[in-house]
């Protein structure tokens, strides 16, 4: 089970920040968990980032995972690296730098439900955002 987590936390990571600095990536990990731990996502790690994809195609919570590519990685190095990214912060080495963040967005995009919710911080080309309480 927790090599399954880990390999879905480092898809993650290795699809959606690979070319981020480490700050990032450790944000994007940290949101997977986040979500797993709210109650308004799945429980583990593995369905809260393949939520979506009974909606259809386009409308997963994290695009990497239905835009109709290969989910394999091709890049060694980024994938060995976003392993051990994941593994770091699984095991609670590398603590939560999004503030208990649940979703975040590329700065070059200005989603519709980023206005709903409290920005906590930018890591690289990421931003991060939580429920604002």
């Amino acid at each position: 089970m927790i090599a399954e987590m880990l390999t879905c936390i480092a898809l993650n990571i290795y699809y959606e920040a690979r070319s981020e600095p480490l700050e990032s990536q450790v944000g994007v990990a940290h949101v997977v968990l986040n979500r797993v731990a709210s109650d308004k996502f799945p429980d583990d790690a593995c369905s809260v980032i393949y939520q979506g994809l009974e909606k259809g195609r386009g409308r997963c919570q994290f695009s990497w995972y239905c835009d109709g590519k290969s989910d394999t990685p091709r890049e060694k190095q980024a994938w060995l690296y976003s392993q051990l990214v994941a593994h770091n912060v699984v095991r609670g080495y590398i603590k939560d730098n999004t503030d208990g963040s649940i979703y975040y967005h590329a700065n070059y995009v200005r989603p519709f439900w980023s206005k709903h919710y409290k920005h906590t911080v930018t890591l690289g080309s990421h931003i991060f955002y939580k429920e604002d309480k």
